[in-house]
């Protein structure tokens, strides 16, 4: 497989494999692209939870991104965990000091999928400020959406109108997830300040989620560094991650890790 893409991935790492910086590494891997991290916190977690969280020195994440990015560069950035005001702000003044022009995806991890707090309630604020007015996308979920728009969410309706609320944050677009909703069907919003589009599937049944977010935000930030329109970089984000819980190894005795690997299995 040729590569193409530099993606800088700012984010926490996710022991049991399945999300954050390891599921983000295997995602831009899967789709052609090159990989590099600056890591935000290390997390104690398995398939059931999250057990413990120990955040990195904001000066060590700066000095991360810094010197990938003067030394490889990159072609998008993507941000995950960011689990205080202090390291939102020190990510800000590095993608404003050297990464000016660069697409930016930023996933605003809020909760993990058991529902544990991994941003810190007094940061939403610096987040709302500082770093979604740089973003391309942003790609909360119903619940991220909600604290975000302020908007109660129930059905995709609602959904579309929290996005539409979310852009006067400044992004550029919005991908409002609609996984977290009832019913057979499940529809994500894209919405931009000049349209809007609808992607609908059928929901799948299966526990094997775990870390489903982190690698559509990945997939989405692979095909921006790639080059690819913002809504082809969605819409083949959205089919790899389906793919991806279709194929779900079952690992765990709670919600199960993606096949993140599947678009490298022989066919």
């Amino acid at each position: 497989m040729s590569m193409s893409g530099r993606v800088l991935i700012v984010a926490g790492s996710d022991s049991g494999g399945g999300a954050g910086i390891q599921g983000d590494l295997k995602t831009v891997t899967a789709l052609g692209g090159y990989a590099a991290t600056a890591i935000t916190a290390l997390t104690a977690q398995n398939t059931q939870g999250v057990f413990g969280i120990i955040g990195v020195e904001p000066a060590f994440i700066a000095q991360q991104m810094q010197l990938v990015l003067k030394d490889i560069g990159a072609d998008c950035i993507k941000t995950g965990m960011l689990h205080n005001a202090a390291v939102i702000e020190t990510v800000v003044e590095v993608l404003d000091r050297a990464a000016n022009g660069i697409p930016l995806v930023v996933d605003p991890v809020m909760y993990a999928k058991a529902g544990d707090c991994l941003l810190d309630p007094a940061a939403i604020e610096t987040l709302n400020r500082r770093l979604l007015p740089r973003a391309t996308i942003i790609t909360p979920n119903v619940r991220e959406a909600e604290m975000l728009s302020g908007l109660i969410i129930r059905h995709p309706a609602d959904l579309a109108a929290a996005a539409r609320q979310m852009l006067e944050l400044g992004p550029a677009a919005i991908l409002a997830k609609g996984g977290h909703l009832i019913g057979d069907t499940v529809t994500d919003w894209l919405v931009w300040r000049q349209g809007s589009k609808a992607f609908t599937a059928p929901r799948s049944t299966s526990r094997n989620t775990h870390g489903t977010g982190c690698a559509l935000a990945s997939a989405i930030a692979t095909g921006l560094a790639q080059g690819m329109t913002l809504n082809a970089a969605v819409e083949r984000a959205l089919a790899y991650v389906r793919e991806a819980i279709r194929t779900a190894p079952g690992f765990g005795k709670g919600c199960g890790p993606l096949n993140h690997g599947h678009a490298m299995c022989p066919r």
